[in-house]
């Protein structure tokens, strides 16, 4: 069977970090998009997701309505109606008082771990309703001080590791190359998955994945050890190669 939807990470695997997509990805997303259903499953906010992706693709209504949209890990859905308008599928925010634990738990363990930076580019701490985000230098930061603070991950397992135990009904996962994601138990980018399957209709064997963090441990491994067919990418500068090899598969298949 050819693939019935490609699923996507954004930051490192569409685009770098906190960039917006390049014209030649821009290009093979929309040409992508006449084809297949795509979704986009980052852990970003939706407006990181619109100013990195959707505002520069040329989609036609058509094209819209076949793109999906999972800010913060899957634990948010939004699509296109027919009349271009875009609107939430569903939220899994969490409570108040969650967001106020999960906030201080990370700040307290980041400060005793000694991963506190004082100089950072923005809040390192960021409230995203249905996610708490810790970004070790600011959300801003220029991607070659974020691939310096921590090349291999180390840091933020630490923190992960030390926050996980405090907030049981939670989870604490590994983000993107400087931060960590607290979202409610259970809702991760493998439930964003199952989520687009049931509301697709498209069962999960028949999507593809593209990702650069299908390690285990990694924040795309979720999907892989959920069963759906994954590829791997060791940055955005090789996806753009693997949208147009789909493509061409593609093609000759819809004909």
């Amino acid at each position: 069977m050819p693939t019935r939807l490609v699923a996507f990470d954004l930051d490192d695997t569409l685009t770098p970090s906190k960039s917006p997509i390049s014209p030649e990805m821009a290009d093979a997303l929309s040409e992508l998009l006449a084809v297949v259903p795509v979704c986009i499953i980052s852990g970003g906010q939706l407006e990181q997701f619109t100013s990195q992706v959707t505002e520069r693709l040329d989609l036609d209504d058509d094209a819209r309505t076949r793109l999906h949209l999972m800010p913060t890990c899957g634990t948010r859905y939004y699509r296109y109606d027919d009349d271009g308008e875009l609107g939430q599928v569903y939220a899994h925010d969490l409570t108040g008082e969650e967001r106020a634990e999960a906030t201080a738990a990370l700040e307290r363990e980041a400060r005793r771990l000694g991963l506190w930076e004082e100089e950072t580019w923005g809040p390192v701490l960021e409230d995203r309703g249905s996610q708490i985000t810790f970004s070790a230098l600011g959300q801003r930061a220029p991607l070659a001080a974020k691939r310096a603070w921590d090349p291999t991950g180390e840091k933020k397992e630490q923190l992960r590791a030390a926050v996980a135990p405090i907030l049981p009904e939670l989870e604490v996962r590994s983000g993107g190359s400087t931060s960590v994601d607290i979202t409610r138990r259970g809702v991760d980018k493998a439930y964003g998955m199952t989520r687009l399957a049931e509301h697709t209709g498209i069962d999960l064997a028949d999507m593809l994945f593209v990702g650069d963090r299908l390690d285990e441990g990694g924040n795309d491994y979720p999907v892989k050890a959920l069963g759906v067919p994954c590829v791997e990418v060791a940055g955005a500068e090789e996806t753009a190669g693997v949208v147009r090899g789909l493509i061409a598969d593609l093609v000759p298949a819809a004909r």
